[in-house]
């Protein structure tokens, strides 16, 4: 899930909120450095405050599949820049 705020500043920040029922520390760790390359990757337009909430299905993806269900929900809610 995707939660977006406008915010007027020059720079997109990010915010992971992973809870207890993806795993133990190591697991919900994992799943937020995954995306947090995700969104460093992404090209995603300045000026905003995204919240992403982990649900638990995405203990069992890999990378990829993360990389394309962001992709998705970037588009869907306007934050991709034009390239």
């Amino acid at each position: 899930m995707v939660r977006a705020l406008p915010t007027g500043l020059g720079i997109t920040r990010f915010g992971f909120i992973v809870g207890r029922r993806i795993g133990k520390a190591t697991a919900r760790n994992r799943l937020k450095r995954r995306l947090r390359e995700v969104c460093r990757q992404l090209p995603v337009r300045p000026g905003y405050d995204v919240v992403i909430i982990a649900r638990e299905p995405a203990k069992a993806v890999d990378f990829w599949q993360i990389k394309q269900a962001l992709e998705e929900l970037f588009r869907k809610a306007g934050l991709l820049a034009e390239t």
